[in-house]
């Protein structure tokens, strides 16, 4: 039985628990009527979902962990036959005959391209049965004994209630702790691999070096090539300047626009089709960067005096990209703008000033914290951004502030350098991961800040 059936069966028998445990709970109410107030403690409902969760939770569980393990399990059984012994002792050839034999034993091939492969396909059939089997007779187990565990606990004055309720909550706690350990995971993976970048570049080189053009073998002392301040520079210009200065007014307009101009339909109709720019993928934004944009920004460059203008250029990416988050500041203003009392408009209103005096020396000072906050967060999203820059500003890192020029960013490079047949354990791979940690801190740090200035001020005009 696959895996997929599997499941499907052990959900159908939870919902043969459920629907047991609270029959028996609905037994319970029946027999209390006419006794005392108060001698049945839970609904019925909870009684089933208790029931239920005590038998699916532990046998799904350990079908998961079985499916994690069983092939190790698999191969250890294949390899301890006689068979095996003539295998190969280099890892990679006995590891593509034991994969090929492993596809057409699961019938994902039907052909070997090895003779090896041939004679281990019965042993991996029998291994593939017989823990298989194993696995369902386990999570059957599990589910039985678990469902009747819990169904010899209903009692009138049992609190299933409480029970169901503490199982989601803690389900709630493992579903929060995901992010953490999540992140966790992702900053130590980073470290680990940084550690090894910097054990063979000096991390002074690296991050106060002008030069980006990364050598496969690394000499102490010499110029290896790792720079990143044009990477450093080339995500700040695009990312942080030239898209915050397209986002950060047609976002701020837009959003008071919506909240103080537009009547109730146009607003209907305005606020989904501004947030649409949100659901287009960014690949969409670099073909319109790369095919519209960054060529009329060039012809504008040449037709200004710009001779070397070109066609790849940091503006065009820019541009697009403020478009690309202007959702996300308009979004994040308009809600602090009307999360703003009305009192303090009405209030400056009645006081004799005119509207847009009201937006700009009540409205705006009252929400700026959330406004702040949606900027940092629009920024920490534009720095990130891969595909726009690929297809419009090119791979070139240069330390410039011509916005007509060829400019490539951190991300663009760490793409580059994952790209292609690479030695892992060379500083040109590894290169990827100190980049990849300097623009998760940095992300994290403008999260850090947009969150603590929305924390800190948010209640002040509530």
């Amino acid at each position: 039985m696959t895996g997929t059936a599997l499941l499907f069966l052990v959900l159908g028998l939870g919902l043969v628990a459920w629907i047991a445990g609270r029959a028996r709970a609905a037994a319970f109410v029946r027999a209390a009527k006419g006794g005392p107030r108060g001698q049945v403690n839970s609904l019925p409902s909870y009684h089933g979902w208790f029931v239920a969760v005590c038998a699916v939770v532990p046998a799904v569980l350990f079908m998961f962990v079985w499916q994690t393990i069983s092939p190790a399990l698999v191969t250890n059984a294949v390899l301890s036959a006689p068979v095996a012994t003539d295998l190969p002792q280099d890892g990679f050839a006995r590891a593509a005959i034991l994969s090929e034999a492993r596809a057409i034993a699961q019938g994902l091939q039907s052909t070997a391209f090895q003779a090896q492969s041939e004679k281990l396909v019965p042993l991996y059939k029998n291994a593939l049965t017989y823990y298989s089997w194993m696995g369902m007779a386990g999570t059957l187990a599990l589910l039985f004994a678990g469902g009747a565990f819990a169904f010899t606990r209903l009692k009138p004055d049992f609190r299933a209630r409480n029970k169901v309720e503490y199982l989601v909550m803690l389900a709630l706690l493992f579903a929060s702790l995901i992010a953490i350990f999540t992140t966790l995971g992702i900053f130590a993976s980073l470290i680990f691999e940084s550690y090894q970048f910097f054990s063979m570049v000096s991390p002074f080189e690296f991050l106060f070096g002008t030069n980006w053009n990364p050598k496969n073998v690394v000499t102490a002392g010499a110029d290896n090539g790792y720079g990143a301040i044009p990477l450093f520079w080339g995500t700040i210009f695009i990312g942080a300047i030239i898209a915050m200065l397209v986002a950060i007014p047609l976002g701020l307009m837009s959003a008071i626009f919506l909240t103080q101009y537009a009547s109730a339909n146009v607003r209907k109709w305005m606020k989904p089709i501004l947030e649409i720019l949100a659901g287009v993928p960014t690949v969409v934004y670099g073909y319109f960067a790369a095919l519209t944009v960054a060529p009329a920004i060039r012809d504008f460059a040449v037709m200004l005096g710009v001779s070397n203008a070109a066609s790849d250029n940091a503006l065009a990416a820019g541009i697009v990209m403020g478009v690309m988050i202007i959702p996300l500041v308009s979004s994040m203003s308009d809600d602090s703008i009307a999360a703003v009392p009305g009192a303090m408009r009405d209030g400056s209103l009645a006081m004799g000033a005119t509207k847009s005096e009201t937006i700009k020396q009540v409205l705006l000072p009252a929400a700026l914290p959330g406004v702040v906050g949606g900027v940092l967060l629009a920024v920490s999203r534009a720095i990130g951004e891969t595909m726009i820059v690929v297809m419009a500003a090119g791979y070139t890192a240069n330390l410039t502030a011509n916005p007509f020029d060829t400019i490539t960013t951190v991300t663009v490079q760490i793409v580059a350098l994952l790209t292609g047949d690479q030695d892992f354990g060379s500083p040109h791979t590894l290169a990827a991961f100190a980049l990849g940690l300097a623009l998760f801190i940095t992300t994290f740090l403008l999260n850090y800040v947009a969150l603590r200035v929305v924390k800190r001020y948010r209640e002040a005009y509530e």
